[in-house]
């Protein structure tokens, strides 16, 4: 699997030895991922892997990544380990990867769209139907009643 995004955080490294007796070291990076709504994903970096895998904050990666989940306890615990990266950034003509990168990316901060404004364009009324006029009122007749027979039975 395949996540995108830029690292935002690097936790602290840590190591230990296992109970066979052999040494390991972990090393967990956070990454806010691009899009409409970016989530933030702690990614996992075991093992060798902890060092060879470049992670700067700031920069843009693409990660090749396993999710897994385990139960201990009665609980569920979801790890996603990364096993390689690859650096996102222009392309040589200095166009972003794809569209949308990182334009896309909320602006925290940035003035939002006013909803409920008058709205700024006419539009045309889409009455394709005339209504009849009403009979206007002359001062002779203040009410518009006209010497025309109507076809009423009242």
């Amino acid at each position: 699997m395949e996540i995108e995004g830029k690292v935002i955080q690097e936790l602290e490294p840590q190591s230990g030895v296992s109970k066979a007796g052999k040494p390991w070291k972990k090393r967990e990076i956070i990454i806010e991922t691009f899009g409409t709504y970016p989530r933030k994903v702690k990614i996992t970096l075991f093992g060798e892997r902890a060092d060879s895998i470049p992670a700067v904050i700031g920069e843009s990666y693409s990660f090749s990544i396993d999710v897994e989940s385990r139960e201990w306890q009665g609980r569920w615990y979801t790890d996603v380990s990364a096993y390689a990266a690859r650096p996102l950034g222009m392309d040589p003509n200095g166009n972003p990867p794809y569209p949308g990168y990182p334009q896309q990316q909320p602006q925290y901060g940035a003035p939002q769209p006013q909803y409920g404004a008058p709205q700024q364009q006419q539009y045309a009324s889409h009455n394709s139907i005339a209504a009849p006029a009403a009979p206007t009122a002359s001062p002779a007749d203040p009410f518009g009643a006209s010497s025309e027979p109507d076809d009423l039975p009242f």
